[in-house]
């Protein structure tokens, strides 16, 4: 979900950015001198390169500022190449990513993390040769394009009785049919979102939403199920509108463009979504079902992991050690909140508990950062 981000959670920012920073120790094939450096502050956003060959790309960023930022890659249509979120004020990131077509494309620092940000223009010249010649990567590309799609198309029936549910003005049936409507959106998050509109219309929290946006999709109808307590007649269109957007999503979803790289920064973006959003309470702070959503990112992301992992046990075995380790702590970390076939109401869930729930993502989250330059390589 990409949403503003209030001052509350600037602290969890902030140790997120710190967990980029360590990302950076990592060395990729890609040599400092032809990285890409973006300098963000409050009214800026400088690139120390406009014009760049396609292929692997190192992008080092910098926060100049007073405030959180976040600095994306845009293709036409303001589709998402690649991102870096919470990027705390005086602090470094680090993003590998691949652009594997020529053209027209633009790097937007986003102060305050709302908005369009502040963009440059470059061009990527040529073409990329750079994975061609490796099939294992290309077949996990292709599995997990097959995932994506899969998700989608697994989401639409459940979802459907969710919109049913509140059309039927059912509130009960509605509520139980929620969080589960809701886990192949989460579990893929990264690709919906690279198409840029979808999100917004299905996935945005109140506080989220632009100048005179109006607000739609699941946390709209959460609100309306948990704290207002009732359906109404707008409801019932928005549960239409949900299932209209979703279906769109199904059908754009298998057109994404997946690389390797990408699938390691997806995964990297689903532990920032947890730390950020789940642990927090911002995503689901009417339902409480922050869990559920908290384990379809970590289930989404090892994924993603899984596929890449036998390219990346050849570049960096160590790597690969600590993320075997630090996947299975996270799950066993959440099996202590498990209740019957779900999990425990996260607002029953202590600030201690929270803690220690952050403390074993941010452990996964900095070797995570990793993944992205070791399939580079």
């Amino acid at each position: 979900m990409r949403a503003f981000r209030s001052s509350a959670i600037a602290a969890v920012a902030a140790a997120a950015a710190l967990t980029a920073v360590a990302g950076c120790a990592e060395k990729s094939d890609s040599k400092d001198s032809d990285a890409i450096k973006v300098t963000a502050s409050d009214d800026k956003c400088e690139v120390s390169k406009t014009s760049f060959p396609a292929g692997h790309v190192k992008i080092n960023i910098e926060n100049a500022g007073s405030k959180v930022t976040e600095v994306y890659v845009y293709a036409a249509g303001d589709r998402i190449v690649t991102e870096r979120e919470n990027i705390g004020p005086k602090t470094k990131a680090e993003i590998t990513a691949t652009i594997k077509k020529s053209g027209d494309y633009e790097i937007a620092c986003k102060p305050g993390m709302k908005g369009d940000g502040i963009r440059q223009k470059i061009t990527v010249t040529g073409s990329d040769k750079a994975e061609k010649a490796n099939p294992e990567l290309d077949k996990a590309v292709a599995e997990y394009r097959k995932y994506v799609q899969q998700q989608a198309d697994e989401t639409i029936p459940v979802a459907q009785k969710f919109a049913d549910a509140v059309k039927a003005g059912d509130l009960d049936e509605a509520k139980k049919q929620y969080a589960l409507s809701r886990t192949g959106w989460e579990r893929t998050e990264p690709v919906a979102e690279s198409f840029g509109d979808i999100d917004p219309k299905v996935d945005v929290r109140e506080d989220g939403l632009e100048k005179d946006q109006k607000w739609t999709g699941w946390h709209k109808l959460e609100k309306s199920l948990w704290d207002e307590k009732k359906i109404d007649e707008d409801d019932k269109k928005l549960a239409d509108q949900l299932m209209t957007d979703l279906k769109d999503w199904q059908k754009r979803v298998g057109t994404a463009e997946i690389t390797p790289t990408s699938m390691a920064n997806g995964a990297k973006e689903l532990l920032d979504e947890v730390y950020r959003n789940k642990i927090t309470g911002e995503e689901e702070r009417y339902s409480h079902t922050d869990l559920v959503d908290f384990e379809a990112n970590v289930e989404g992301a090892e994924k993603a992991y899984g596929l890449l992992k036998p390219v990346a046990s050849k570049n960096d075995a160590a790597l690969v050690s600590e993320l075997d380790k630090q996947f299975a702590a996270v799950k066993k970390a959440l099996d202590d909140y498990r209740e019957g076939d779900g999990f425990k109401s996260y607002d029953g869930v202590g600030k201690d508990d929270r803690k220690k729930l952050s403390d074993v993502v941010n452990a996964l989250s900095e070797p995570l950062s990793k993944l992205a330059a070791a399939v580079a390589k």
